[in-house]
């Protein structure tokens, strides 16, 4: 990958409810930390949830801009961005779910190219289906987290998505379990588990880092990662983040493109 060009991080997974939206948030507070210029693109199309997490008023969406795009009225990406803060920016899904159904996915690719000319990581959340969509944003990821949870049909999931990866050659993956959204499910055991979905598990989220009032940080379009209480109160929790997010953006990683 060339240098000056942006990193496109994925967070997906093979069922809903495993924390990718909290997950996505809590990497770009690390990567604004980090002192990286950040965009948040929310291709969960039919519910996304990243601009109302952040309680941004924003006017314009990934449909209008793809919109813009086929009737010839795109002018730059900027155009259709919300800021957040001075170091993130979101390009939300559509406001209305049935404009999901006229995003046309040929767009994005274009769309990728333009968002690594200006930011330095573009963070993708998804959905846990694997659409046209989703296909896209995984063949244009520079590495994509997969999220899982202690849970048997969550984990024979992963396990079908590893053997496609396998027969398809596909390295540029890295698999997270997070014990910390569901903290009442926790009877299997990490080798179970790898024996299940026949691969490793790369990183771990901590039950400790379970947030009871989580929903106070929403309301108040907070991401944890930026909260000074947060930081003081889990800052094992939050070192690890660190860790994670560096190694999703390791030049390393180069080699297995």
């Amino acid at each position: 990958m060339a240098k000056g060009i942006g990193k496109i991080i994925s967070v997906t997974s093979s069922k809903g409810g495993v924390g990718k939206s909290t997950t996505v948030l809590n990497l770009a507070g690390i990567y604004s930390v980090f002192g990286k210029k950040v965009l948040i693109m929310d291709l969960d199309l039919y519910t996304g949830v990243i601009a109302a997490c952040l309680d941004l008023k924003n006017k314009k969406d990934i449909f209008m801009m793809i919109d813009s795009m086929s009737n010839n009225r795109f002018t730059s990406l900027k155009d259709y961005v919300t800021p957040y803060n001075s170091k993130i920016d979101v390009l939300a899904s559509p406001k209305d779910p049935r404009q999901a159904l006229k995003v046309d996915s040929k767009y994005l690719p274009v769309i990728f190219d333009l968002a690594k000319k200006e930011y330095d990581v573009i963070l993708i959340d998804t959905n846990h289906i694997m659409d046209e969509v989703n296909l896209l944003v995984l063949d244009n990821s520079y590495m994509s987290l997969f999220m899982i949870t202690n849970d048997l049909m969550d984990l024979k999931n992963m396990k079908n998505i590893v053997s496609i990866f396998k027969d398809a050659d596909k390295t540029n993956y890295l698999i997270c379990l997070n014990y910390s959204c569901d903290i009442g499910k926790n009877y299997l055991s990490i080798f179970d588990m790898r024996n299940i979905i026949k691969a490793n598990i790369d990183y771990t989220i901590s039950s400790n880092f379970y947030i009871k009032n989580i929903d106070k940080y929403i309301l108040d379009g907070e991401i944890l990662t930026l909260n000074k209480g947060i930081l003081k109160n889990y800052s094992k929790d939050i070192n690890h983040l660190k860790l994670i997010a560096d190694d999703l953006i390791d030049d390393k990683h180069e080699e297995l493109d």
